[in-house]
């Protein structure tokens, strides 16, 4: 449980950051399998480097995608067409090392008689919602997401043409009595051109970037901007940092707020319950703060590799609750919900290529990409609890 008064603070990456551009590129494997194979087995790691991309992946699948063609489109799109961007996609080595999905895993999760038997792996799963906001997420990650989103988008309008793909917040709250009161601090490293002065780099980024996203009632006099801090990022991409698929999973989760249980996402299919687990407990504890019976509420999932039922079950409250709400919750909720792999995968419609989308900017708190671990239709289910 938090103390009443304090401050928090979350970051977030742009979708040039190189842990994200790999995450990226993991997703877009899978998705270009899953569209025409919902029954495949992917598990796909990425690595990119100077001039470099290494793919590596097992999987079981009747589709073979143009790898090549995946990663090099993925990286325009981000924006690296020129090694003065961090990266050049049109001149690049790509390695390749796909193998097929290993017989001892698949004879635990492959489908018998249409059910899927049992979890891909063993592991520990969290989902998190919260009222301080209509997204029902922490508003520290939440912002934060907001400001690297907005820098990618006035960096491919050309309205801040001077901003480069690879960038980076931090967004600091002061909470008092529990509650959001103001933003303490924000900070902004975001790659860039040559040619901008740091004057006019930190007099655009707060006025297009920050004032544009954080809402006027959270900004005060005592509000901070620290806008590039070491003064210059001009090297930055690929060319400045290694990236690796799922080094970025706070970021990708509730911002340190709530627990993790360690498991990346990309580049898995949603029989790994290290994803699909986490997204069947981010909608369980969504529908439970949005139904009121909760004003914050945490769930934790964990599996047996081969068995389908979770091996445990928990729901928790950061915030003074009545100790029987919570006990009622636990006893009767599951009881909506199916937490097997087939039963998650089914009724959150899992099978289908959305999971690029879900690879910037956060997997949770967006209402309006079709992820349906965000739709709140059991809440007045829950209610009737």
């Amino acid at each position: 449980m938090f103390h009443q008064d304090f401050i928090f603070s979350s970051e977030s990456v742009t979708e040039g950051h190189p842990d994200k551009v790999a995450d990226q590129i993991s997703d877009a494997v899978l998705d270009s399998i899953i569209k025409d194979d919902p029954n495949c087995r992917v598990a796909c790691e990425t690595l990119i480097t100077r001039n470099r991309v290494i793919l590596s992946a097992e999987i079981k699948s009747t589709i073979s995608p143009d790898f090549e063609k995946i990663i090099k489109d993925t990286l325009l799109s981000i924006g690296y067409d020129d090694e003065s961007k961090g990266f050049d996609a049109n001149n690049c080595d790509i390695d390749l090392y796909i193998e097929e999905q290993s017989a001892d895993i698949s004879m635990g999760v492959d489908q018998i008689d249409s059910e899927i038997i049992g979890a891909g792996d063993q592991g520990l799963m969290f989902g998190y919602a919260t009222k301080e906001n209509d997204n029902l997420m922490p508003y520290p990650i939440l912002l934060a997401h907001k400001l690297t989103h907005q820098l990618a988008k006035k960096r491919k309008s050309g309205q801040l043409d001077f901003l480069r793909p690879d960038g980076k917040s931090q967004v600091s709250i002061k909470y008092e009595k529990n509650k959001p009161s103001y933003v303490d601090t924000v900070v902004i490293s975001t790659q860039h051109s040559e040619d901008i002065s740091d004057s006019d780099l930190k007099e655009a980024v707060i006025e297009e970037i920050i004032k544009k996203e954080i809402p006027t009632h959270l900004l005060s006099e005592e509000t901070k901007f620290l806008i590039n801090p070491t003064g210059r990022f001009v090297i930055g991409g690929p060319q400045g940092d290694t990236g690796l698929t799922g080094r970025k999973i706070i970021v990708d989760t509730y911002g340190g707020w709530a627990k993790h249980g360690g498991g990346a996402f990309s580049g898995k299919d949603p029989s790994k319950v290290d994803r699909s687990a986490c997204y069947m407990a981010r909608y369980i504890a969504k529908n439970i703060v949005a139904s009121g019976l909760l004003p914050d509420c945490e769930i934790q999932l964990a599996y047996a590799i081969g068995k389908a039922e979770p091996v445990s079950i928990n729901l928790t409250s950061t915030l003074n609750v009545d100790q029987k709400i919570i006990d009622k919750l636990t006893e009767e909720v599951f009881k909506i919900f199916d937490c097997t792999p087939k039963g998650i995968i089914e009724s959150l419609d899992l099978l289908n290529p959305i999971y690029q989308k879900t690879s910037t900017y956060g997997h949770f708190g967006r209402d309006n990409l079709g992820f349906n671990w965000e739709n709140i239709d059991k809440r007045d289910e829950i209610k009737k609890l």
